[in-house]
């Protein structure tokens, strides 16, 4: 894959981010590819679906999943906003997709890396290859802007007592 195909897919995983950001989620997008075509798309929907494993990646998996009628995803691509967290490197594992591309590092969860390195440890029986950092600074803009909206909406709630 090419840099110009990555930030062309991390761009498409951005603005499913924003589906997340207005239903009051996290804005986290993640877009599923082989053969250069979407076979899955996803955004963080825990909150409105009162389910914690409702996490981008996780949504696009199970579409993908549903859509090749297939739980192995065999080279395929996933493109995240966000570092992946345990739950969702596991399923990267579980579901034998080939590459990872995400933007943003996650130094509180992620673990490709940041915190853990699931997908580097030897001893997993499947091998996802990674690239980090894609937009890497507009992921991260996305999700800090969020977040500093969240506090400032939080304070004003205090402030009214």
């Amino acid at each position: 894959m090419s840099i110009e195909q990555d930030e062309y897919w991390m761009r498409h995983a951005l603005s499913l981010s924003d589906n997340a950001q207005q239903q009051g989620e996290v804005p986290v997008g993640a877009v599923l590819v082989k053969d250069n075509k979407i076979i899955g798309e996803g955004w963080n929907q825990s909150i409105s679906l009162h389910d914690p494993s409702a996490h981008a990646e996780m949504m696009a998996i199970r579409e993908a999943g549903k859509n090749l009628e297939n739980y192995r995803l065999v080279d395929s691509c996933l493109y995240v906003t966000l570092e992946p967290c345990s739950m969702c490197a596991g399923l990267l594992i579980h579901s034998r997709i080939h590459r990872l591309v995400f933007g943003a590092s996650d130094f509180k969860t992620g673990a490709v890396g940041s915190l853990f390195d699931l997908l580097g440890d030897p001893r997993m029986n499947h091998r996802v290859e990674v690239m980090r950092g894609v937009l890497a600074q507009q992921c991260g803009d996305k999700l800090s802007a969020f977040f500093k909206l969240r506090r400032e909406q939080r304070k004003k709630l205090k402030e009214k007592g």
